[in-house]
């Protein structure tokens, strides 16, 4: 099964993350412009700096098509500006958001660039500790009942799944550790199934019609 896995290249260290698909043998295509979205299984919106993300997305009807390409079962992988765009709500200041992940989320709540670091923290059905960059990270304030935490840093949630939505406080395509990676692969091999299967069934649904110049034969 081929997946298609795109990242969102309008900012942000984007090539970071199509290099660590890479070293999985999951070649990723740079997302620029919404018609590369059709027929995708799975986007990653990198970090970098939301108010810019935001104006860089007014000139196409990127909102839109990113819940289209929810709505047909297509994976989502937001790490920390890519989180906050994701959320339903955004603080500090408030700003527009997808809304597709059932969480409040601040910006920059863990503080500056100058208060970086770098932390282990347990990931939920792994036996290996992921190491997570933290750089100038927001923070998921609240979040509703249908969202799992998959990772806690000192019990406060930093990695969040909904359905096919996956978001990140952090900045996995940073270190070597590709855990995430694989399972957001495995969040996109559920879309191409869904969608194979939604072809499958739109061409047996069908009318089945034989050309006028042609005789119509029934065998048993």
């Amino acid at each position: 099964m081929s997946l298609r896995i795109g990242v969102l290249a309008l900012q942000g260290n984007f090539a970071r993350h199509a290099q660590a698909f890479d070293d999985l043998g999951q070649p990723v295509v740079e997302v620029r412009h919404v018609r590369q979205l059709e027929d995708l299984d799975g986007l990653i919106i990198p970090g970098g700096e939301t108010t810019t993300l935001l104006n860089l997305m007014q000139d196409e009807p990127w909102f839109e098509a990113l819940g289209e390409l929810h709505a047909r079962g297509g994976a989502l992988f937001g790490t920390c500006a890519g989180a906050i765009l994701l959320s339903r709500e955004v603080n500090d200041p408030v700003q527009p958001s997808l809304g597709l992940l059932d969480a409040t989320i601040r910006r920059n709540a863990f503080g500056r660039q100058i208060d970086s670091f770098e932390a282990r923290i347990e990931l939920a059905g792994s036996d290996q500790p992921l190491t997570a960059v933290f750089i100038r990270a927001p923070r998921f304030e609240q979040i509703g009942s249908d969202v799992d935490v998959l990772a806690r840093l000192d019990d406060e949630p930093v990695l969040l799944r909904q359905g096919q939505v996956l978001a990140a406080t952090f900045h996995p395509e940073l270190t070597p550790d590709r855990q995430l990676q694989r399972m957001f692969i495995e969040m996109a091999g559920r879309a191409s199934r869904i969608q194979e299967t939604t072809t499958e069934d739109r061409t047996a649904d069908a009318p089945v019609t034989v050309p006028l110049n042609q005789e119509r034969r029934i065998t048993c």
